[in-house]
């Protein structure tokens, strides 16, 4: 494939990233949206990249809530950014936790669930972008050949932690 023909993403964490850090979120009334998000990603968006989640919920695991509830909060949440112009292609999920179901290579650090969409999307890892608000986000997107690894608090001014 010729270098040019590949997509350009924008991988996004979501807890703390796209939405308030709250632990273990998986009801719509404790989805609280970063303020800034919606105008960062349509910023993204309008300068063609493909926009991706790719999140760790080890809630999930540890039986805190099933994948139905979590599919439940993703489609709300996409909905959420569809009424704003705002288009999430896909959210990738790791529902691991190495204590619990042994270890993975999609829960971060480990690179998998990016990988799996650079396959999937033809995506042109160097010319990408990743933005997450742990190290464990910045070191997968560094792992996968992401081009630019940047931390939320960096980009946002907000006061979040």
């Amino acid at each position: 494939m010729v270098t040019n023909n590949k997509i350009k993403a924008l991988f996004l964490d979501r807890d703390g990233t796209i939405n308030v850090e709250k632990n273990y979120v998986f009801r719509v009334e404790d989805f609280e949206f970063t303020p800034g998000i919606f105008e960062l990603l349509k910023g993204y968006q309008q300068k063609g990249f493909m926009l991706l989640v790719v999140t760790n919920q080890s809630g999930i695991a540890r039986k805190y809530y099933t994948e139905d509830d979590f599919s439940d909060l993703n489609n709300w949440m996409i909905r959420q950014f569809q009424k704003q112009g705002i288009e999430i292609t896909k959210v990738y999920h790791c529902p691991h936790h190495p204590e619990i179901t042994g270890k993975c290579n999609c829960r971060k650090p480990e690179p998998g669930m990016i990988l799996q969409a650079i396959q999937e999307f033809n995506i042109d890892p160097v010319n990408s972008v990743l933005i997450g608000d742990k190290k464990r986000d910045i070191l997968a997107g560094q792992r996968a050949g992401i081009g630019k690894n940047l931390y939320i608090q960096n980009l946002l001014q907000t006061g979040l932690e």
